[in-house]
């Protein structure tokens, strides 16, 4: 398949949008900047449309997808109700780094967008790109992490163009993104709201809204059907296995040199303050300081994407507060680590 590139800019932007909204109302796929990371789209309401997706991406089809609308008026077209907590959190967070798992309409969706389930996560992203080929293409499109299926996700057009050039119908280069990571993702089809994936939209500002959430959703079993991206595969991981290593300056350097007289090839990811006290190497990535976790969650998924690049065997990373972005930045490092920590508190 050829993939259809558009480099936006204001003298071809409107063309762009009707041209790429044509493809998705043709049922094929195109991806697309939002705020968070880029995303791979298709009409939501068309099987076959969505089917591409999983396709392109070599996603498990359990895995439901997000659906993006550009008006909150097309949420009716496909939800049941909205509850009085999930119209709060719209009224503040929308559009932005928000998904709200809704009660879904029976036969309004694709069901391979839900995976089967009696809910669908619904946001509006707050980019203008997003919003202004969501509005021409009028219609509610699927959207998840425009990359190869457990890759990290990308936030430049360039990081899509290298995963999915040829498997999709088109891609709109609009630059980088601005969170750098996915949505939240709050299910308010319950009594109390869950968040099941920390992101963009902290649990701290989703309870001065609406009150006490539940912040810690279990992963689901392998039998068990996700409700949420996120919650069930490995995701987010490059090439080489990743290890978060737990212990103070001296433990890490230490962890480096054994591992490089054992032969590896060590990246090493870390904060500005801790690569300044390491021992200097050249597969060392800085992702900021953590003075400004937000730097770090925007700059974290083209550094793990940077390795793959490199001849690097075995990547060790710095943990981070889980503190407001913070809990989805280690949310996302843990999934890339696939839960492998190295404690300085269980040495002997």
């Amino acid at each position: 398949m050829e993939t259809k590139i558009w480099h936006i800019t204001k003298e071809n932007e409107i063309q762009t949008y009707l041209e790429a909204a044509k493809l998705l109302q043709a049922g094929e796929t195109v991806a697309f900047p939002t705020e968070t990371v880029y995303g791979i789209g298709a009409d939501a309401t068309n099987e076959q449309a969505v089917a591409k997706i999983y396709e392109a991406k070599g996603r498990p089809s359990d895995n439901p997808l997000i659906v993006h609308i550009a008006d909150q008026s097309q949420i009716h077209e496909f939800v049941k109700e909205i509850p009085s907590n999930a119209k709060k959190l719209m009224r503040e967070f929308w559009p932005g780094p928000l998904t709200i798992i809704l009660p879904l309409q029976p036969g309004r969706l694709a069901t391979n967008v839900t995976a089967g389930l009696d809910s669908v996560g619904v946001r509006m992203p707050e980019h203008p790109i997003a919003l202004g080929l969501l509005a021409v293409a009028g219609i509610p499109v699927a959207a998840p992490s425009a990359n190869r299926s457990g890759k990290p996700s990308p936030t430049s057009g360039e990081h899509v163009e290298e995963d999915l050039s040829g498997r999709i119908a088109g891609i709109v280069f609009g630059g980088k993104t601005g969170v750098g990571l996915e949505s939240t993702v709050i299910d308010c089809t319950l009594e109390t709201p869950a968040i099941l994936r920390p992101g963009g939209v902290s649990q701290e500002k989703i309870e001065a809204v609406i009150g006490p959430v539940i912040s810690e959703a279990k992963e689901v079993a392998q039998q068990e059907a996700p409700r949420s991206p996120g919650m069930k595969y490995t995701h987010y991981a490059p090439k080489a296995p990743v290890a978060i290593i737990e212990g103070d300056t001296a433990f890490f350097q230490k962890q480096i040199d054994l591992a490089e007289k054992r032969g590896e090839i060590v990246g090493v990811l870390v904060s500005d303050e801790l690569e300044e006290q390491l021992r200097k190497s050249d597969y060392m990535m800085g992702l900021g300081s953590k003075a400004y976790p937000g730097e770090i969650a925007y700059r974290l998924y083209d550094r793990l994407r940077h390795f793959d690049h490199t001849p690097v065997t075995l990547i060790y990373a710095e943990p981070f507060a889980k503190i407001g972005i913070g809990e989805a930045v280690m949310n996302r490092l843990d999934k890339a680590a696939g839960g492998h920590y190295i404690k300085q508190s269980e040495e002997s």
